[in-house]
Protein backbone atom coordinates (compact mmCIF):
# COMPACT_ATOMS: atom_id res chain seq x y z
CA UNK A 1 0.00 0.00 0.00
CA UNK A 2 1.47 3.85 -0.40
CA UNK A 3 3.19 5.27 2.24
CA UNK A 4 0.87 6.80 4.77
CA UNK A 5 -2.31 5.18 3.81
CA UNK A 6 -5.09 5.80 6.12
CA UNK A 7 -5.81 2.10 7.97
CA UNK A 8 -9.35 3.20 7.14
CA UNK A 9 -9.28 3.82 3.65
CA UNK A 10 -10.25 1.42 0.82
CA UNK A 11 -6.09 1.23 -0.21
CA UNK A 12 -5.50 -0.87 2.97
CA UNK A 13 -5.12 -4.24 2.47
CA UNK A 14 -6.17 -6.94 4.56
CA UNK A 15 -4.45 -10.46 4.43
CA UNK A 16 -5.29 -14.11 5.45
CA UNK A 17 -2.79 -16.20 5.40
CA UNK A 18 -2.03 -19.77 5.97
CA UNK A 19 1.13 -21.83 6.24
CA UNK A 20 3.30 -25.02 4.50
CA UNK A 21 2.46 -26.43 7.80
CA UNK A 22 -1.49 -25.52 7.51
CA UNK A 23 -3.65 -28.92 7.81
CA UNK A 24 -1.39 -31.40 8.14
CA UNK A 25 -0.59 -33.83 11.22
CA UNK A 26 2.50 -31.02 12.90
CA UNK A 27 0.01 -30.28 16.33
CA UNK A 28 -1.25 -26.43 16.73
CA UNK A 29 -1.35 -26.52 12.70
CA UNK A 30 -4.98 -25.10 12.76
CA UNK A 31 -4.05 -20.96 13.10
CA UNK A 32 -4.07 -18.39 10.20
CA UNK A 33 -2.94 -14.78 10.57
CA UNK A 34 -4.36 -11.62 9.60
CA UNK A 35 -2.43 -8.71 8.83
CA UNK A 36 -3.19 -5.29 7.91
CA UNK A 37 -2.06 -1.54 9.08
CA UNK A 38 -3.66 -0.64 12.43
CA UNK A 39 -5.74 1.58 13.13
CA UNK A 40 -4.53 1.41 16.98
CA UNK A 41 -0.86 1.89 15.88
CA UNK A 42 -0.54 3.19 12.51
CA UNK A 43 1.85 0.40 11.77
CA UNK A 44 2.01 -3.22 10.12
CA UNK A 45 0.31 -5.47 12.56
CA UNK A 46 -0.70 -9.06 12.38
CA UNK A 47 -2.74 -11.44 14.99
CA UNK A 48 -3.72 -15.08 14.50
CA UNK A 49 -6.28 -17.35 15.07
CA UNK A 50 -6.70 -21.04 15.95
CA UNK A 51 -10.29 -22.85 14.75
CA UNK A 52 -11.18 -24.83 11.65
CA UNK A 53 -11.31 -21.68 9.43
CA UNK A 54 -7.61 -21.78 9.09
CA UNK A 55 -7.62 -25.61 7.91
CA UNK A 56 -10.62 -25.03 5.89
CA UNK A 57 -9.21 -22.00 3.93
CA UNK A 58 -6.22 -24.11 3.02
CA UNK A 59 -8.24 -26.60 1.53
CA UNK A 60 -9.79 -23.97 -0.66
CA UNK A 61 -6.30 -24.21 -2.11
CA UNK A 62 -5.59 -20.56 -1.51
CA UNK A 63 -2.43 -19.75 0.76
CA UNK A 64 -3.58 -16.53 0.97
CA UNK A 65 -6.51 -13.84 0.60
CA UNK A 66 -5.55 -10.36 0.09
CA UNK A 67 -8.80 -7.88 0.49
CA UNK A 68 -8.59 -4.39 -0.74
CA UNK A 69 -10.92 -1.32 -1.95
CA UNK A 70 -14.14 -0.89 0.05
CA UNK A 71 -17.43 -2.55 -0.29
CA UNK A 72 -20.58 -0.29 -1.56
CA UNK A 73 -23.28 -2.46 0.73
CA UNK A 74 -22.39 -4.31 3.68
CA UNK A 75 -20.80 -7.47 1.72
CA UNK A 76 -19.37 -11.08 2.84
CA UNK A 77 -16.64 -12.68 0.57
CA UNK A 78 -16.81 -16.53 0.40
CA UNK A 79 -13.54 -18.16 -1.18
CA UNK A 80 -14.44 -21.74 -2.57
CA UNK A 81 -11.77 -23.81 -4.19
CA UNK A 82 -13.34 -21.96 -7.66
CA UNK A 83 -11.80 -18.65 -6.51
CA UNK A 84 -13.44 -15.39 -4.49
CA UNK A 85 -17.45 -13.77 -4.39
CA UNK A 86 -18.50 -10.92 -2.63
CA UNK A 87 -21.86 -11.41 -1.52
CA UNK A 88 -24.39 -9.52 -0.14
CA UNK A 89 -24.95 -9.29 4.05
CA UNK A 90 -26.97 -5.96 4.80
CA UNK A 91 -29.58 -8.17 6.83
CA UNK A 92 -26.05 -9.62 9.13
CA UNK A 93 -24.92 -5.44 9.90
CA UNK A 94 -25.39 -4.77 13.41
CA UNK A 95 -25.33 -8.47 14.65
CA UNK A 96 -23.27 -9.77 16.96
CA UNK A 97 -19.70 -12.30 15.90
CA UNK A 98 -21.51 -15.35 17.28
CA UNK A 99 -25.16 -15.01 15.00
CA UNK A 100 -22.87 -13.92 12.27
CA UNK A 101 -20.88 -16.65 11.77
CA UNK A 102 -24.00 -19.28 12.60
CA UNK A 103 -26.51 -17.74 9.75
CA UNK A 104 -23.28 -17.73 6.88
CA UNK A 105 -22.40 -21.48 8.03
CA UNK A 106 -25.91 -22.27 7.69
CA UNK A 107 -26.63 -20.27 4.32
CA UNK A 108 -23.11 -21.82 3.05
CA UNK A 109 -23.25 -25.10 4.37
CA UNK A 110 -21.73 -27.10 7.63
CA UNK A 111 -18.65 -27.61 5.62
CA UNK A 112 -17.94 -24.11 5.82
CA UNK A 113 -16.31 -22.14 8.12
CA UNK A 114 -16.37 -18.26 9.09
CA UNK A 115 -14.75 -15.51 10.33
CA UNK A 116 -16.84 -12.15 11.15
CA UNK A 117 -16.70 -8.61 13.10
CA UNK A 118 -18.88 -7.77 15.30
CA UNK A 119 -20.69 -4.03 16.26
CA UNK A 120 -17.11 -2.63 16.87
CA UNK A 121 -16.09 -3.42 14.01
CA UNK A 122 -18.69 -2.09 12.02
CA UNK A 123 -18.08 1.53 14.74
CA UNK A 124 -14.29 1.69 13.54
CA UNK A 125 -13.53 0.87 17.28
CA UNK A 126 -9.56 1.14 16.82
CA UNK A 127 -8.95 -2.21 18.86
CA UNK A 128 -12.50 -3.95 17.07
CA UNK A 129 -11.59 -8.01 16.60
CA UNK A 130 -12.42 -10.92 14.37
CA UNK A 131 -14.36 -14.12 15.81
CA UNK A 132 -14.31 -17.69 14.37
CA UNK A 133 -16.99 -20.03 15.99
CA UNK A 134 -16.35 -24.09 15.22
CA UNK A 135 -18.33 -26.71 17.44
CA UNK A 136 -17.94 -24.86 20.76
CA UNK A 137 -14.36 -23.31 20.08
CA UNK A 138 -13.85 -19.50 19.53
CA UNK A 139 -10.75 -18.58 17.32
CA UNK A 140 -10.32 -14.32 18.10
CA UNK A 141 -8.05 -11.97 16.31
CA UNK A 142 -7.90 -9.63 18.94
CA UNK A 143 -5.42 -7.39 18.72
CA UNK A 144 -4.61 -4.35 16.66
CA UNK A 145 -8.05 -3.29 15.60
CA UNK A 146 -7.98 -5.89 12.41
CA UNK A 147 -11.97 -5.71 12.49
CA UNK A 148 -12.13 -2.10 12.19
CA UNK A 149 -10.36 -2.55 8.89
CA UNK A 150 -13.08 -4.96 7.95
CA UNK A 151 -15.66 -2.69 9.36
CA UNK A 152 -14.13 0.41 7.10
CA UNK A 153 -14.59 -2.10 4.08
CA UNK A 154 -18.13 -2.95 4.59
CA UNK A 155 -17.03 -6.31 5.03
CA UNK A 156 -19.04 -8.45 7.71
CA UNK A 157 -17.27 -11.74 7.07
CA UNK A 158 -14.96 -14.04 5.14
CA UNK A 159 -16.61 -17.26 4.53
CA UNK A 160 -14.71 -20.50 3.55
CA UNK A 161 -15.19 -23.61 2.19
CA UNK A 162 -13.02 -26.44 0.67
CA UNK A 163 -12.07 -29.70 0.09
CA UNK A 164 -9.01 -30.46 -1.75
CA UNK A 165 -6.31 -32.56 0.39
CA UNK A 166 -2.76 -30.61 1.66
CA UNK A 167 0.02 -33.29 0.38
CA UNK A 168 3.25 -33.54 2.67
CA UNK A 169 6.29 -34.74 1.04
CA UNK A 170 7.90 -37.03 3.16
CA UNK A 171 4.89 -38.49 5.72
CA UNK A 172 7.14 -41.32 7.63
CA UNK A 173 9.46 -38.23 8.51
CA UNK A 174 6.90 -36.05 9.87
CA UNK A 175 5.14 -38.96 11.53
CA UNK A 176 8.52 -40.23 13.43
CA UNK A 177 9.21 -36.02 14.53
CA UNK A 178 5.54 -35.89 15.87
CA UNK A 179 5.79 -38.96 17.55
CA UNK A 180 9.11 -37.62 19.56
CA UNK A 181 7.24 -34.55 20.38
CA UNK A 182 4.69 -35.86 21.49
CA UNK A 183 5.84 -36.71 25.11
CA UNK A 184 7.19 -33.72 25.76
CA UNK A 185 4.16 -31.78 24.50
CA UNK A 186 1.80 -33.51 26.51
CA UNK A 187 3.82 -33.05 29.95
CA UNK A 188 4.15 -29.35 28.47
CA UNK A 189 0.95 -28.28 28.49
CA UNK A 190 -0.73 -30.41 31.11
CA UNK A 191 -1.59 -27.09 33.09
CA UNK A 192 -2.59 -25.77 29.55
CA UNK A 193 -4.97 -28.97 29.28
CA UNK A 194 -6.25 -28.92 32.67
CA UNK A 195 -6.80 -25.49 33.38
CA UNK A 196 -6.36 -23.40 30.09
CA UNK A 197 -4.17 -20.24 30.35
CA UNK A 198 -5.48 -19.24 33.78
CA UNK A 199 -3.58 -21.60 35.38
CA UNK A 200 -0.70 -18.49 35.09
CA UNK A 201 -2.63 -16.39 37.42
CA UNK A 202 -1.37 -17.94 40.63
CA UNK A 203 2.43 -18.14 39.63
CA UNK A 204 2.91 -14.82 37.67
CA UNK A 205 1.32 -13.09 40.78
CA UNK A 206 3.94 -15.21 43.31
CA UNK A 207 6.56 -13.67 41.01
CA UNK A 208 5.15 -9.86 41.61
CA UNK A 209 4.33 -9.48 37.92
CA UNK A 210 0.79 -9.55 37.59
CA UNK A 211 -0.20 -6.23 36.74
CA UNK A 212 -3.01 -4.33 39.10
CA UNK A 213 -4.59 -1.11 39.70
CA UNK A 214 -3.30 -0.16 36.14
CA UNK A 215 0.15 -1.49 37.13
CA UNK A 216 0.52 0.42 40.55
CA UNK A 217 1.00 -2.53 41.95
CA UNK A 218 2.24 -5.64 40.35
CA UNK A 219 1.20 -7.89 43.54
CA UNK A 220 -3.14 -8.68 43.48
CA UNK A 221 -3.90 -9.91 46.86
CA UNK A 222 -7.50 -11.25 45.00
CA UNK A 223 -5.76 -13.59 42.76
CA UNK A 224 -6.60 -16.77 43.58
CA UNK A 225 -9.85 -15.52 42.90
CA UNK A 226 -9.88 -15.34 39.49
CA UNK A 227 -7.02 -17.86 38.96
CA UNK A 228 -7.17 -21.15 37.00
CA UNK A 229 -7.94 -23.44 40.00
CA UNK A 230 -11.05 -21.64 41.47
CA UNK A 231 -12.20 -20.87 38.06
CA UNK A 232 -11.88 -24.76 36.95
CA UNK A 233 -13.20 -25.86 40.37
CA UNK A 234 -16.41 -23.58 40.11
CA UNK A 235 -17.24 -23.42 36.69
CA UNK A 236 -15.63 -25.71 34.33
CA UNK A 237 -17.73 -27.27 31.53
CA UNK A 238 -16.54 -29.07 29.15
CA UNK A 239 -12.50 -28.71 27.39
CA UNK A 240 -12.10 -27.08 23.59
CA UNK A 241 -9.93 -27.81 21.01
CA UNK A 242 -8.77 -26.25 17.53
CA UNK A 243 -9.49 -29.05 14.70
CA UNK A 244 -6.98 -32.01 15.82
CA UNK A 245 -4.89 -30.42 18.34
CA UNK A 246 -4.31 -32.73 21.08
CA UNK A 247 -3.66 -29.96 23.56
CA UNK A 248 -7.10 -28.66 24.15
CA UNK A 249 -6.05 -25.52 25.69
CA UNK A 250 -10.11 -23.67 25.89
CA UNK A 251 -12.41 -24.44 28.08
CA UNK A 252 -16.44 -23.50 28.12
CA UNK A 253 -17.60 -21.96 31.60
CA UNK A 254 -20.82 -22.22 32.86
CA UNK A 255 -22.37 -20.79 36.07
CA UNK A 256 -24.45 -22.83 37.97
CA UNK A 257 -25.61 -20.34 40.38
CA UNK A 258 -26.59 -17.09 41.47
CA UNK A 259 -27.27 -13.93 39.08
CA UNK A 260 -26.26 -15.14 36.37
CA UNK A 261 -27.37 -18.67 36.68
CA UNK A 262 -27.27 -20.66 33.25
CA UNK A 263 -24.59 -18.29 31.40
CA UNK A 264 -22.63 -20.43 29.02
CA UNK A 265 -19.26 -19.20 27.89
CA UNK A 266 -15.81 -19.59 26.96
CA UNK A 267 -13.32 -19.68 29.62
CA UNK A 268 -11.54 -15.84 29.84
CA UNK A 269 -7.82 -16.49 29.18
CA UNK A 270 -4.93 -15.23 31.24
CA UNK A 271 -4.48 -11.81 29.48
CA UNK A 272 -8.28 -11.01 29.85
CA UNK A 273 -8.17 -11.52 33.20
CA UNK A 274 -5.37 -9.62 33.91
CA UNK A 275 -7.01 -6.34 31.80
CA UNK A 276 -10.45 -6.86 32.93
CA UNK A 277 -9.40 -8.17 36.73
CA UNK A 278 -6.39 -7.08 38.51
CA UNK A 279 -6.05 -3.50 35.97
CA UNK A 280 -9.44 -2.41 37.51
CA UNK A 281 -8.96 -3.94 40.81
CA UNK A 282 -12.00 -6.45 40.13
CA UNK A 283 -11.75 -9.80 41.92
CA UNK A 284 -15.20 -10.98 40.80
CA UNK A 285 -14.98 -14.23 38.46
CA UNK A 286 -18.14 -14.25 37.31
CA UNK A 287 -17.54 -10.80 35.43
CA UNK A 288 -14.51 -11.74 33.89
CA UNK A 289 -16.95 -14.13 31.97
CA UNK A 290 -19.37 -12.04 31.29
CA UNK A 291 -16.97 -9.34 30.14
CA UNK A 292 -15.10 -11.80 28.01
CA UNK A 293 -17.76 -13.24 26.77
CA UNK A 294 -18.96 -9.65 25.71
CA UNK A 295 -15.99 -8.46 23.89
CA UNK A 296 -16.58 -11.53 21.89
CA UNK A 297 -19.49 -10.87 21.00
CA UNK A 298 -19.35 -7.36 20.46
CA UNK A 299 -15.79 -8.19 18.50
CA UNK A 300 -12.97 -6.14 20.63
CA UNK A 301 -9.86 -6.99 22.12
CA UNK A 302 -10.30 -7.60 25.58
CA UNK A 303 -6.69 -6.52 26.53
CA UNK A 304 -6.94 -2.84 25.36
CA UNK A 305 -10.37 -2.60 26.53
CA UNK A 306 -8.97 -3.15 29.59
CA UNK A 307 -6.41 -1.24 29.76
CA UNK A 308 -7.84 1.49 28.65
CA UNK A 309 -10.54 1.44 31.33
CA UNK A 310 -7.37 1.39 33.78
CA UNK A 311 -6.16 3.84 32.77
CA UNK A 312 -9.74 6.15 33.40
CA UNK A 313 -10.07 4.08 37.02
CA UNK A 314 -6.37 6.07 37.23
CA UNK A 315 -7.46 9.12 35.36
CA UNK A 316 -10.87 9.35 37.78
CA UNK A 317 -8.48 8.89 41.02
CA UNK A 318 -6.24 12.05 40.13
CA UNK A 319 -9.64 14.03 38.90
CA UNK A 320 -8.23 14.67 35.27
CA UNK A 321 -11.85 12.47 34.47
CA UNK A 322 -14.98 13.23 36.34
CA UNK A 323 -18.09 11.17 37.35
CA UNK A 324 -19.68 13.31 34.48
CA UNK A 325 -16.96 13.04 31.62
CA UNK A 326 -18.00 9.04 32.27
CA UNK A 327 -21.77 9.15 32.57
CA UNK A 328 -21.72 5.68 34.00
CA UNK A 329 -20.67 4.97 37.78
CA UNK A 330 -17.00 3.54 37.55
CA UNK A 331 -13.89 3.30 39.69
CA UNK A 332 -11.60 0.76 40.94
CA UNK A 333 -13.31 -2.82 41.71
CA UNK A 334 -16.90 -1.50 39.77
CA UNK A 335 -17.57 -4.53 37.57
CA UNK A 336 -21.27 -3.52 36.92
CA UNK A 337 -19.50 -0.17 35.32
CA UNK A 338 -17.09 -2.18 33.20
CA UNK A 339 -20.00 -4.23 31.89
CA UNK A 340 -21.84 -1.33 30.78
CA UNK A 341 -18.53 0.47 29.25
CA UNK A 342 -17.67 -1.95 27.42
CA UNK A 343 -21.18 -2.03 25.74
CA UNK A 344 -20.90 1.71 25.10
CA UNK A 345 -17.50 1.19 23.45
CA UNK A 346 -18.67 -1.06 21.11
CA UNK A 347 -21.39 0.95 19.89
CA UNK A 348 -19.08 4.54 20.21
CA UNK A 349 -22.20 5.38 22.52
CA UNK A 350 -21.77 8.44 25.19
CA UNK A 351 -17.97 8.02 26.89
CA UNK A 352 -17.78 4.78 24.63
CA UNK A 353 -16.67 7.05 21.67
CA UNK A 354 -13.74 8.22 23.29
CA UNK A 355 -13.05 4.45 24.75
CA UNK A 356 -13.22 3.22 21.38
CA UNK A 357 -10.08 5.64 20.49
CA UNK A 358 -8.09 3.27 22.89
CA UNK A 359 -5.99 4.25 25.71
CA UNK A 360 -3.00 6.68 24.56
CA UNK A 361 -5.72 8.89 22.05
CA UNK A 362 -8.13 9.01 25.00
CA UNK A 363 -5.26 10.49 27.30
CA UNK A 364 -3.98 12.47 24.69
CA UNK A 365 -8.07 14.51 24.96
CA UNK A 366 -7.57 14.51 29.15
CA UNK A 367 -4.73 16.05 30.50
CA UNK A 368 -1.26 17.33 29.12
CA UNK A 369 0.41 14.61 31.56
CA UNK A 370 -2.18 11.77 30.96
CA UNK A 371 0.16 9.54 28.75
CA UNK A 372 2.23 8.86 31.89
CA UNK A 373 -0.68 6.58 33.23
CA UNK A 374 -1.11 4.75 29.79
CA UNK A 375 0.53 0.94 29.89
CA UNK A 376 0.98 0.99 26.22
CA UNK A 377 4.30 0.64 23.46
CA UNK A 378 3.49 2.45 20.25
CA UNK A 379 -0.19 2.82 21.13
CA UNK A 380 -0.68 -0.85 21.76
CA UNK A 381 -1.64 -1.56 25.48
CA UNK A 382 0.25 -3.90 27.08
CA UNK A 383 -0.46 -7.56 28.36
CA UNK A 384 0.26 -9.40 31.11
CA UNK A 385 3.58 -10.13 31.00
CA UNK A 386 5.29 -7.31 32.94
CA UNK A 387 7.82 -4.74 31.30
CA UNK A 388 9.40 -3.39 35.12
CA UNK A 389 9.60 -7.11 36.05
CA UNK A 390 10.79 -9.13 33.24
CA UNK A 391 13.77 -6.90 31.34
CA UNK A 392 13.47 -8.99 28.11
CA UNK A 393 10.75 -8.12 27.61
CA UNK A 394 11.32 -4.71 28.25
CA UNK A 395 13.67 -4.38 25.29
CA UNK A 396 11.19 -6.90 23.39
CA UNK A 397 8.41 -4.35 23.98
CA UNK A 398 9.98 -1.22 22.82
CA UNK A 399 11.26 -2.69 19.49
CA UNK A 400 7.92 -5.34 18.71
CA UNK A 401 6.69 -4.42 15.53
CA UNK A 402 3.78 -4.31 17.00
CA UNK A 403 4.65 -2.56 20.37
CA UNK A 404 2.80 -4.01 23.19
CA UNK A 405 3.24 -7.83 22.00
CA UNK A 406 3.88 -10.19 23.95
CA UNK A 407 3.82 -12.44 20.87
CA UNK A 408 6.88 -10.68 19.33
CA UNK A 409 9.60 -11.15 21.84
CA UNK A 410 8.07 -14.36 24.07
CA UNK A 411 7.60 -13.81 27.66
CA UNK A 412 7.73 -17.95 28.21
CA UNK A 413 11.38 -18.65 28.61
CA UNK A 414 11.70 -15.74 31.06
CA UNK A 415 9.68 -18.10 33.28
CA UNK A 416 12.06 -20.56 33.45
CA UNK A 417 14.00 -21.29 36.76
CA UNK A 418 17.33 -19.48 36.91
CA UNK A 419 16.52 -17.25 34.03
CA UNK A 420 17.97 -13.47 35.22
CA UNK A 421 15.15 -11.64 34.52
CA UNK A 422 16.03 -8.38 36.18
CA UNK A 423 19.75 -8.17 34.51
CA UNK A 424 19.77 -6.78 31.34
CA UNK A 425 23.31 -8.64 30.31
CA UNK A 426 22.16 -10.48 26.99
CA UNK A 427 18.85 -9.27 26.68
CA UNK A 428 18.85 -7.64 23.59
CA UNK A 429 20.77 -11.17 21.89
CA UNK A 430 17.60 -12.91 23.56
CA UNK A 431 14.41 -10.53 22.12
CA UNK A 432 16.48 -10.52 18.73
CA UNK A 433 16.61 -14.53 18.69
CA UNK A 434 12.84 -14.77 19.85
CA UNK A 435 11.79 -12.41 17.29
CA UNK A 436 13.00 -14.68 14.64
CA UNK A 437 11.65 -17.57 16.20
CA UNK A 438 7.86 -15.68 16.32
CA UNK A 439 8.05 -14.41 12.84
CA UNK A 440 8.94 -17.76 11.76
CA UNK A 441 6.35 -19.69 13.70
CA UNK A 442 3.69 -16.95 12.14
CA UNK A 443 4.56 -17.91 8.86
CA UNK A 444 4.26 -21.73 9.16
CA UNK A 445 1.51 -20.65 10.76
CA UNK A 446 2.13 -22.47 14.18
CA UNK A 447 0.33 -22.19 17.29
CA UNK A 448 2.59 -20.67 20.11
CA UNK A 449 1.68 -23.15 23.14
CA UNK A 450 2.46 -26.32 20.81
CA UNK A 451 5.51 -24.83 19.22
CA UNK A 452 7.04 -23.58 22.26
CA UNK A 453 6.37 -27.13 24.71
CA UNK A 454 6.42 -29.62 22.07
CA UNK A 455 9.15 -28.19 18.57
CA UNK A 456 11.46 -25.70 21.16
CA UNK A 457 12.02 -22.08 22.72
CA UNK A 458 13.73 -21.00 19.63
CA UNK A 459 14.10 -22.06 16.06
CA UNK A 460 16.64 -24.95 16.48
CA UNK A 461 16.57 -28.70 14.57
CA UNK A 462 13.08 -29.51 15.21
CA UNK A 463 11.80 -26.91 13.23
CA UNK A 464 14.13 -27.70 9.75
CA UNK A 465 12.90 -31.18 10.35
CA UNK A 466 9.42 -30.11 10.48
CA UNK A 467 9.65 -27.65 7.19
CA UNK A 468 11.69 -30.24 5.69
CA UNK A 469 9.23 -32.98 5.78
CA UNK A 470 6.43 -30.87 5.57
CA UNK A 471 7.72 -29.13 1.68
CA UNK A 472 10.59 -31.74 0.60
CA UNK A 473 12.80 -28.26 0.89
CA UNK A 474 16.30 -28.76 2.08
CA UNK A 475 15.97 -26.37 4.95
CA UNK A 476 18.30 -25.85 7.81
CA UNK A 477 18.36 -23.90 11.11
CA UNK A 478 20.42 -21.23 9.79
CA UNK A 479 18.10 -20.89 7.24
CA UNK A 480 15.55 -20.32 9.44
CA UNK A 481 16.82 -17.57 11.61
CA UNK A 482 17.46 -15.94 8.17
CA UNK A 483 13.96 -16.15 7.30
CA UNK A 484 12.70 -14.93 10.51
CA UNK A 485 15.44 -12.14 10.30
CA UNK A 486 14.10 -10.93 6.94
CA UNK A 487 10.43 -11.04 8.21
CA UNK A 488 12.03 -8.71 11.22
CA UNK A 489 13.18 -6.26 8.92
CA UNK A 490 10.48 -6.20 6.03
CA UNK A 491 8.07 -5.31 9.12
CA UNK A 492 10.25 -2.41 9.99
CA UNK A 493 11.25 -1.18 6.97
CA UNK A 494 6.92 -0.71 6.75
CA UNK A 495 7.05 0.88 10.11
CA UNK A 496 10.21 2.81 9.36
CA UNK A 497 8.40 4.14 5.75
CA UNK A 498 5.18 5.15 8.52
CA UNK A 499 7.47 7.30 10.78
CA UNK A 500 9.00 4.74 13.29
CA UNK A 501 12.96 5.81 14.87
CA UNK A 502 14.68 5.28 18.00
CA UNK A 503 12.07 8.01 19.46
CA UNK A 504 8.86 5.24 19.24
CA UNK A 505 11.11 2.59 20.52
CA UNK A 506 10.56 3.04 24.09
CA UNK A 507 8.27 1.91 27.08
CA UNK A 508 5.21 3.41 28.96
CA UNK A 509 6.51 5.86 31.69
CA UNK A 510 6.20 4.43 34.85
CA UNK A 511 7.95 0.92 33.26
CA UNK A 512 11.16 4.04 33.12
CA UNK A 513 9.89 5.86 35.97
CA UNK A 514 8.16 3.86 38.49
CA UNK A 515 9.65 1.20 39.79
CA UNK A 516 7.48 -1.59 40.98
CA UNK A 517 6.14 -0.46 44.83
CA UNK A 518 6.42 -4.05 46.78
CA UNK A 519 6.26 -7.77 46.21
CA UNK A 520 8.61 -10.21 45.42
CA UNK A 521 9.90 -7.77 42.09
CA UNK A 522 9.67 -4.53 44.56
CA UNK A 523 12.43 -1.96 43.06
CA UNK A 524 12.35 -3.75 39.08
CA UNK A 525 11.95 -1.02 36.26
CA UNK A 526 13.88 0.03 33.33
CA UNK A 527 15.36 3.53 33.67
CA UNK A 528 15.83 5.09 30.25
CA UNK A 529 19.53 5.24 30.16
CA UNK A 530 18.94 1.34 30.71
CA UNK A 531 17.15 0.90 27.68
CA UNK A 532 19.25 3.53 25.93
CA UNK A 533 22.18 1.17 26.01
CA UNK A 534 19.95 -2.11 24.92
CA UNK A 535 19.01 -0.27 22.29
CA UNK A 536 22.37 0.57 20.92
CA UNK A 537 23.54 -2.88 21.71
CA UNK A 538 20.17 -4.21 19.77
CA UNK A 539 20.26 -2.14 16.81
CA UNK A 540 24.35 -3.12 16.43
CA UNK A 541 22.86 -6.96 16.58
CA UNK A 542 20.36 -5.83 13.97
CA UNK A 543 22.58 -3.95 11.55
CA UNK A 544 20.50 -0.94 12.30
CA UNK A 545 21.92 2.46 12.71
CA UNK A 546 21.73 4.42 15.80
CA UNK A 547 18.39 5.38 14.89
CA UNK A 548 16.96 2.18 14.41
CA UNK A 549 16.90 2.38 10.43
CA UNK A 550 18.62 -1.04 8.67
CA UNK A 551 21.11 -0.07 7.09
CA UNK A 552 21.62 -0.92 2.76
CA UNK A 553 24.59 -3.25 3.88
CA UNK A 554 22.75 -5.41 6.25
CA UNK A 555 19.61 -5.22 4.12
CA UNK A 556 21.93 -6.44 1.17
CA UNK A 557 23.60 -9.27 3.23
CA UNK A 558 20.06 -10.09 3.57
CA UNK A 559 18.87 -10.08 0.13
CA UNK A 560 16.16 -7.57 0.72
CA UNK A 561 18.17 -4.73 -1.30
CA UNK A 562 15.94 -2.72 -3.42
Amino acid sequence: MPAGTDPFAPANAVVLGVGPITDTTVPGNSRACVASKSPLTGLFFDSTFGGRFPATLKRTGFDAVVVTGRAAAPSYLLVTETGAEIRPASQLWGRATRDTVQALVAAEGADADALAIGPAGEARVRFAALAHYWKNREGVSGRGGLGAVLGAKHLKAVVVRGARKTEVADPAALKALVEQTREPLAAGTKALSTYGTPFLVGPINALGALGSYNVKSEVFAEAAAVGGEAMKARYHDRDTTCLKCPVACGKQYAIGAGEFTGTRAKMPEYETIFALGPMLGIAEPEALILANDLCDLLGMDTISMGVTLAFVCEALERGWLTPADVGVPFGWGDWRGMLRLVELTARREGFGARLAEGAWRLAESVHPDATKLVYAVKRLELPAHSARALKGLAIGYATATRGGSHHDTRPTPQYAPGFDRRGTAGKPAFAARSQHFTAVGDSLVLCRFTAERGFGLFLDEPYARMLRAVTGWDVTVEELERTGERIINLERLFNVREGVRRAQDTLPWKVMHEPIPDGPSAGAFCPPEELDAMLDEYYALRGWDGDGVPTPARLAALGLST
